[in-house]
């Protein structure tokens, strides 16, 4: 599944794309694919619309807004550092168990 997922993503670099979908895209890659593939995304597609599903947290910090959904519903959107500030807010709590804060 992981070298699929890389194929996908080495045939959307060639297409050029304005609008990148991920749905997952680093799930069944190791840390260090994960990373390579989180900076390809921040260098090639920085003048691209990216949605990305993930829960792997540490891969979205970084993002411009983050839209935390529970059940179907929104129950958080903004920007990371804004949601991080909230420390009674449903992404500061995921952010905590991930040991991504303090």
């Amino acid at each position: 599944v992981g070298q699929r997922q890389l194929v996908c993503l080495a045939r959307t670099l060639l297409h050029k794309t304005k609008i990148l979908i991920l749905d997952e895209a680093t799930a069944a890659v190791d840390v260090e694919t994960d990373e390579l593939i989180q900076r390809t995304i921040k260098s090639e597609f920085s003048d691209c619309t990216v949605l990305s599903i993930a829960h792997r947290l540490n891969t979205v910090m970084d993002y411009d807004r983050i839209m935390v959904m529970d059940k179907g519903l929104i129950v958080e959107f903004g920007a990371p550092q804004k949601l991080l500030e909230d420390k009674s807010g449903v992404f500061y709590s995921m952010a905590k168990a991930a040991n991504l804060v303090n």
